[in-house]
């Protein structure tokens, strides 16, 4: 699914459900909220669907085996010069580390015979190689981690403006008095909307910034990796070539 039509099913889905959850299903006390904790509920589930999102991506870029033993079979290969055993044993493992190798090692693989190419030129190719499918990789790891930050600020702005109208009926309420008593109804229902909205707001906030820091610390964490499996791939080919 492209990233635009997902995006697009993920809010119309999360406002329906926000509003249908706030209108029917909340508990009154919550629901006295205001309209606004319709739209906390729709960034939580917003944050939700992102954070399965991010949650399968960088699962399905792990790999199917173990990156560390992958990598140590792919050396072996490379050392016996077995190119056609790497380029299958990427295909199997699939994930980002795998496609990026998969590209060096099929670019190398195709120049190596090259006479009219040199030694220098040959791993210049096969480093070109690897810089493209890591620049077509890495934007697919670091997708929708703006949207969390950016739905946690939001999130908390949205729960301040709830805490603000709460407070101003609050206020409000103990400026219309009925027979010299201030109308503790009213008072009750101001201050009650301003607590569910800050609640709201902060719970939104939490979830975000933690699923960010999180997602964040495993793509650097991938990249770490990228640079490194490259690294070594790299200096495997300048090695045979005598570079």
């Amino acid at each position: 699914m492209k990233q635009s039509v997902f995006f697009f099913v993920l809010l119309i889905v999360a406002i329906a459900t926000g509003y249908i959850i706030w209108a029917y299903l909340l508990p009154d006390y919550l629901r006295e909220g205001g309209p606004l904790v319709a739209g906390l509920i729709a960034m939580m589930i917003l944050l939700i669907g992102f954070i399965i999102e991010r949650w399968l991506t960088l699962r399905v870029a792990r790999g199917k085996a173990s990156v560390q033993s992958f990598f140590k079979k792919v050396i072996t290969m490379l050392n016996s010069s077995d190119y056609e055993g790497a380029i299958a044993a990427c295909d199997k493992q699939r994930g980002s580390v795998a496609n990026i190798l998969r590209a060096g090692i099929e670019r190398y693989n195709a120049v190596k015979d090259d006479s009219s190419l040199t030694s220098e030129k040959k791993v210049e190719e096969t480093q070109r190689a690897i810089d493209e499918a890591n620049a077509l990789e890495v934007p697919l790891l670091e997708r929708n981690l703006i949207a969390l930050s950016t739905i946690a600020s939001i999130a908390t702005m949205w729960g301040l403006l709830g805490t603000t109208i709460g407070m101003i009926r609050a206020f409000a309420a103990t400026g219309h008095r009925k027979g010299g008593v201030i109308d503790a109804q009213q008072l009750a229902i101001g201050i009650s909307e301003a607590l569910v909205n800050t609640a709201g707001g902060l719970a939104n906030a939490i979830v975000g910034i933690v699923a960010y820091n999180v997602f964040v610390n495993k793509v650097d964490t991938f990249n770490f990796t990228i640079d490194e499996a490259s690294y070594e791939v790299i200096q495997l080919i300048k090695k045979k070539e005598g570079c």
